[in-house]
């Protein structure tokens, strides 16, 4: 097996900007700021699941702190 055959599916430099303009005219400059921000807070939701973190965890250390 060579390089060129585990390589076909990764896309390239050329890909990726195809890949962008298609999402620049698909959802416009003004929406992708937005879609950016809800990928974001949906992957720290995510992160804090896998975690098992809650917030009545979080709150429960800090309550027993104050006692």
């Amino acid at each position: 097996m060579n390089l060129s055959t585990l390589l076909i599916g990764t896309p390239g430099p050329v890909e990726i900007i195809i890949i962008v303009l298609v999402i620049l005219l698909l959802f416009g400059g003004r929406k992708i700021p937005e879609l950016m921000k809800g990928l974001g807070q949906g992957m720290r939701e995510f992160k804090k699941a896998a975690k098992g973190e809650t917030d009545k965890e979080e709150k429960e250390p800090a309550e027993e702190k104050n006692k």
